[in-house]
């Protein structure tokens, strides 16, 4: 990434299907369905109708070949052993794959349901499938940041990428970001703060490094939510996200590596209620009085009033000046302006004073 930080209002936006990700604009929230579905196409369509339901703006799923993936031998993690009962990745992963055809018809679902389709590749060949289905974006899995190949073919397919950014040392983060800037991804890449575990305890979640991301490599960033909690995606807001994606089952207790960790329908629609909440909170970041305030400056506010009676043609001294409630008057930092000027009325004391009362 290139040394200088770059502020917020800096940030060129990207431009996914029809949202504009950037900073200050809606927060674009995708369902990650992952490989929730176990393997059932009925299931994938049914959590395309959950994400829809609670709000998501996009449905992600992963796509994969277990023998293109995963050796024989490549064993599973720890919360997979426990989730899956296979030491075996392959495995577990096998039961997990859907047909290109399968994708497809999820693609043309969620068409008819008015939201976006992504797949994560895993594979090269995986990224030409995807182009075929003509998807909005390339979301690249942070096992995949240090993963050339798959990042230059994404990269050469001319699409909005978001990559994630978990698992990975600070250094590997700059030099792999700075190579898809320098390779092309310029003005169509966002990341994706990321912690890869799962779950990830809230103590751990580091919120803070969603603003770094973007400061320090000019693009849009976001976070990619393994929490349980249906509060840290109102708060990522807060810290900058752009972009976030958590995931999404139907039946949490269900047998598979990513259920456990996944928020079901309604825990999902709190937290997208959550980071609509955020964002409308967060308004803009204009200074200055609202339109709400007025009637409270109005009543609460102070004018420039009489501290006794003043005979026309007096001179106004500061003496003769006090600074009270209610507002609407000559407001007290135009105090000076009226000393030495002329009472063009009687005055009474008490009164607050307006310009047609000076001469």
């Amino acid at each position: 990434m290139p040394p200088s930080e770059t502020a917020s209002n800096e940030i060129t936006p990207v431009r996914i299907g029809p949202h504009a990700v950037g900073p200050g604009r809606r927060v674009l929230v995708v369902a990650e369905a992952g490989v929730n579905h176990d393997g059932s196409v009925e299931r994938a369509l049914s959590l395309v109708d959950a994400a829809v339901e609670a709000g998501a703006d996009a449905v992600k799923f992963q796509m994969f070949r277990a023998d293109e993936l995963v050796t024989a031998s490549a064993p599973t993690a720890a919360y997979q052993q426990k989730a899956c009962g296979t030491t075996s990745q392959r495995e577990m992963l096998t039961k997990l794959e859907l047909a290109f055809e399968s994708f497809a018809h999820l693609r043309d679902y969620c068409d008819r349901k008015g939201t976006l389709f992504f797949a994560t590749p895993f594979s090269v060949a995986d990224v030409g499938r995807l182009v075929k289905l003509s998807v909005p974006a390339i979301k690249i899995a942070s096992t995949d940041l240090t993963n050339p190949l798959l990042l230059q073919a994404a990269v050469d397919t001319g699409l909005p990428m978001i990559v994630s950014t978990g698992a990975s040392s600070e250094e590997e983060i700059r030099s792999n970001v700075s190579r898809l800037l320098t390779s092309g991804a310029a003005g169509r890449l966002v990341l994706l703060h990321c912690v890869s575990c799962y779950p990830t305890p809230l103590h751990a979640a580091n919120l803070r490094a969603v603003a770094t991301l973007a400061r320090t490599s000019g693009v849009p960033s976001g976070f990619s939510d393994h929490t349980t909690s249906t509060q840290t995606g109102g708060w990522a807001v807060c810290a900058g996200a752009c972009v976030l994606e958590k995931h999404l089952t139907l039946d949490r207790a269900a047998e598979g590596p990513d259920h456990a960790m996944s928020l079901d329908r309604e825990s999902f629609r709190v937290y997208v209620e959550n980071v609509r909440l955020a964002e409308t909170a967060l308004g803009t970041s204009e200074l200055g009085m609202s339109d709400l305030e007025r009637p409270v400056r109005e009543v609460a506010g102070r004018s420039i009033v009489s501290r006794c009676g003043i005979t026309r043609g007096t001179v106004l001294q500061a003496g003769s000046l006090d600074v009270k409630r209610p507002g609407g008057g000559i407001e007290p930092d135009r105090l000076e302006e009226l000393l030495g000027r002329r009472a063009a009325v009687d005055i009474p004391a008490d009164t607050v004073l307006s310009w047609e009362m000076i001469e």
